[in-house]
C-alpha cells in the first residue's frame, strides 16, 4: 500500500461533445484540478485543433491521462458502416441499448467493429494508444457490451486500464439505485477484465441525482470519503453553450461542477482529507 495520501483519478468526460464542455475541460487540466479525460471520438467536437490542443497540455509534463469514451447511445452515431440497430441513424437511446443487452440481442461482431472503429479514431487523433478505456452513459458494463469492449482492449490496448464502476464497501447505500446498478454490473465486468489481464481503478465514485436541486459543492466530499487509493472520480465539468443543449441533458450542472473544482475549497477539501490526483505515468498507456 502506498504510504501519504491516497492517490485518485478525477476524470472528466466527455471532451468532445461541445466548445464549452472542452474549453472548461482543458482549463482544469491546466489547472491541475482534474488529472484525467475522457474522450468521445463520436462526438462532433474532436476535430484536429481539439484534440491538438488538448495534446498540447501533456507536452513536457504530462498533466492529465487520456482515455476513450466509448460511445453507443443516441443522438450520437457510429463511426463504422453497417451498425445496427440504428434509430433515424443513429444509436437507440440508453434505455433502449441498455434493454437490448439485457436480452442479449444486440450482434457482437457489430458491437466489436464499432468500438475498434472508435480506438482507431483516437489512435488518428493522438498519435497513439488511450491511457484507459471507459464507456458513455456506463454502456462498457452492459451484458454482451462488455465482451465486446474487453476483447478489443486486450487485443489492441492491452496496456491500458479500465474502469469498472463499483464502489468501495464503505461507500454503498442501498438507497442509491443507480449506484446499486452499477455495482451489480461492475462485478461481471471486473471478473471478466482480471481474466483477460486488464487492470481496472480500485474503486469508483461520482454518480449522483442529476436534479435542478443538486448542491455539487455538498455532494462531492461524500465521493472522497472512504475512495480507496487508485480509486476514480467521475465528472462533468462544462460551460452551456448551443452544442451542449442540443446534444445533451445534463447542462447547467456542468457549469456547477466547473465552478467547484476551480474554487479555493475544492483543494483544501483535498488536503482535509488526505488526498492528491495521481500523477500521469506519461503517454505510455500505464497507470501512476
Amino acid at each position: 500500500m502506498r504510504a501519504g495520501p491516497r492517490q485518485i483519478w478525477l476524470c472528466a468526460d466527455d471532451y468532445g461533445i461541445a466548445p464549452g464542455v472542452n474549453g472548461a475541460i482543458r482549463e482544469l487540466i491546466a489547472r491541475e484540478r482534474i488529472n484525467a479525460t475522457s474522450v468521445m471520438v463520436a462526438a462532433p467536437h474532436l476535430g484536429e485543433a481539439e484534440a491538438g490542443a488538448l495534446d498540447l497540455l501533456n507536452s513536457g509534463n504530462t498533466r492529465a491521462a487520456l482515455g476513450l469514451h466509448v460511445t453507443l447511445t443516441a443522438p450520437f452515431t457510429p463511426l463504422s458502416p453497417g451498425f445496427a440497430p440504428l434509430r433515424e441513424g443513429s444509436f437507440p437511446p440508453l434505455g433502449e441499448m441498455m434493454r437490448l443487452a439485457i436480452a442479449r440481442r444486440l450482434q457482437p461482431e457489430l458491437l466489436a467493429i464499432e468500438i475498434a472503429t472508435q480506438l482507431r479514431a483516437f489512435l488518428d487523433a493522438f498519435g497513439r494508444p488511450p491511457d484507459f478505456l471507459d464507456g458513455h452513459q456506463h454502456v462498457q458494463l452492459f451484458p454482451q457490451v462488455r465482451d465486446a469492449f474487453l476483447k478489443v482492449m486486450a487485443e489492441a490496448a492491452p496496456h491500458a486500464w479500465v474502469r469498472q464502476c463499483g464502489r468501495a464497501n464503505s461507500l454503498r447505500r442501498l438507497h442509491d439505485r443507480k449506484a446499486l446498478v452499477l455495482d451489480i454490473l461492475s462485478m461481471a465486468f471486473r471478473r471478466r477484465a482480471e481474466r483477460l489481464g486488464l487492470a481496472t481503478n480500485t474503486a469508483f465514485a461520482g454518480a449522483y441525482a442529476f436534479t435542478p436541486k443538486a448542491n455539487f459543492g455538498k455532494i462531492f466530499p461524500r465521493f472522497l470519503a472512504g475512495l480507496p487509493d487508485g480509486g476514480l472520480i467521475m465528472c462533468h465539468p462544462g460551460l452551456v453553450d448551443a452544442e451542449l443543449q442540443r446534444l445533451d441533458s445534463l447542462t447547467t450542472l456542468r457549469e456547477r461542477e466547473f465552478a467547484y473544482f476551480n474554487s479555493d475549497e475544492f483543494p483544501k477539501l483535498l488536503a482535509r482529507q488526505g488526498v492528491e490526483l495521481a500523477r500521469p505515468a506519461g503517454n505510455d498507456g500505464e497507470t501512476a
